[in-house]
């Protein structure tokens, strides 16, 4: 008889429980609110309240808002939520009118619904957080944890456990076999080392530590092996941390596959909830802009054909999200349309600019048509910037990691073009800043986070920095 397939399991999450039926009560109490506000006592409520509850949780699932994510911010949770909230009164308001329902809820009882239970979630979830921090700080229902490896890994993972009070875990301190003089210096702030393997097993034994961190390189195979064979013999959890910090993280999280776990080294982090509010705070904003700048933009394209024969509009081929070919949209700044095998960059004084192309370029009106490929899903309006595919095909043979930048959708903005590398890239090391600066907007992405980029570039465009 072979071995039974092992399966990493989740546990049981209190929160998680107490969430769920904390937003069942504020759907139905929010629906009973608007009721009694608009005066529509007559209302029959508990049917349109159960279908609301219903899609709710199946669209919450769907997008994993209950999933257990220890150490998220609460800003990208409730964002969550309300989005998750938006979605199931449009299903509601939809199902009511496909059978013919809807004409007996009059539009300002679903509109005091909707925002009565968006405000009870986003108070309930805050207080639900504010109680699980209080009892963790009370020392209450928290856990120990020790991490086994005097190493660098072991080091910032102590750090990441001291800094994130919300785990409801307490730091005890690390254990190592190794000499001292192998060992590095532990770093001060940190837990001392308590001693060694064995002395970690019987201190698990005796339940002085809850939860256990394998630190050591992947390359220590031997004695991680040895470590666990020890640790079968205690209730602890055990957890191995690989030193991945050895490769270029683009975005990591845990997945399985038929029970087998991977993670992942190379990922796009804007999955399920994040990749909703992205793509609908992207749909709102553009489509606003469009209909303030609609006049102006009118009037720039009158200036353009007036001024200098040819198109409108320019068109050239980019690589979007996945290093997928799109057609990146501008207002045309110079006599020549190149989009071919070889494109130069504009330069200072260049002599292709139109009449009117250089104020284009320095003020970056010739970038707002892009609103238009935002609105349309092919980019956003905060990303990497996307490079003609020319160049694309010049610099990922000479940068590591170049083509990770296409693993989100490309940006009108990014955060490369507010720390001062817009414009021409007239040096390997130029190009190599705004890739650095590429990852490290894909590995911290959040929502506040576009919104900074998008006020910063404002202030970027006024001050017509390296614009040209």
């Amino acid at each position: 008889m072979g071995q039974p397939a092992r399966r990493i399991q989740q546990q049981f999450s209190i929160a998680a429980t107490a969430y769920r039926l904390m937003d069942a009560v504020c759907v139905a109490g929010g629906l009973y609110v608007a009721a009694r506000l608009t005066g529509h006592t007559h209302l029959d409520l508990i049917l349109p309240a159960s279908l609301a509850i219903i899609v709710h949780y199946l669209a919450a699932e769907t997008f994993g808002v209950y999933r257990t994510r220890r150490g998220a911010s609460a800003e990208r949770q409730a964002i969550g939520k309300l989005l998750t909230w938006l979605v199931a009164i449009v299903m509601v308001t939809g199902i009511g009118f496909a059978i013919d329902r809807l004409h007996e809820f009059p539009r300002v009882v679903l509109g005091t619904w909707f925002l009565s239970t968006a405000l009870a979630m986003v108070v309930s979830y805050g207080c639900i957080r504010l109680l699980q921090r209080l009892i963790w700080q009370r020392g209450l229902n928290t856990r120990s944890a020790a991490i086994v490896g005097v190493t660098e890994l072991g080091f910032q993972l102590g750090r990441n456990l001291l800094a994130a009070p919300e785990l409801g875990l307490k730091l005890a301190g690390y254990y190592d076999d190794r000499p001292a003089d192998r060992n590095p210096e532990l770093p001060a702030g940190l837990k001392t080392q308590i001693g060694g393997i064995d002395d970690l097993i019987a201190d698990a034994r005796a339940g002085f530590v809850d939860v256990i961190y394998i630190t050591f390189p992947m390359r220590a195979e031997d004695r991680i092996r040895s470590v666990l064979s020890k640790l079968g013999d205690t209730t602890a959890s055990v957890y191995i941390v690989p030193d991945f910090f050895v490769f270029q993280m683009l975005h990591s999280r845990w997945t399985d596959i038929g029970g087998l776990p991977a993670v992942s080294v190379f990922e796009n982090p804007l999955y399920g909830v994040d990749g909703l509010v992205k793509r609908v705070f992207d749909f709102v904003v553009s489509s606003l802009l469009l209909l303030v700048l609609a006049l102006p933009m009118l009037c720039v394209a009158i200036a353009i054909k007036l001024t200098s024969r040819g198109p409108v509009f320019f068109r050239q081929r980019r690589y979007g999200l996945d290093g997928n070919e799109i057609l990146v949209w501008k207002f045309r700044s110079m006599r020549v349309c190149e989009d071919g095998k070889q494109v130069k960059q504009a330069t200072k004084g260049d002599s292709r600019l139109t009449p009117i192309g250089g104020l284009l370029r320095k003020t970056s009106i010739d970038e707002l048509p892009q609103l238009f490929n935002v609105l349309g899903g092919t980019m956003s309006l905060v990303g990497p910037r996307p490079h003609a595919a020319a160049h694309n095909e010049q610099y990922r043979k000479m940068i590591d990691g170049y083509m990770l930048r296409h693993k989100v959708k490309p940006g009108i903005t990014g955060l490369a073009q507010v720390r001062g590398w817009r414009g021409e890239t007239d040096t390997l090391e130029k190009m190599e800043k705004r890739v650095e600066c590429d990852h490290e907007y894909i590995r911290e992405w959040s929502l506040w986070q576009d919104i900074k980029i998008l006020f910063r570039t404002a202030l970027v465009v006024f001050s017509r920095q390296n614009a040209y």
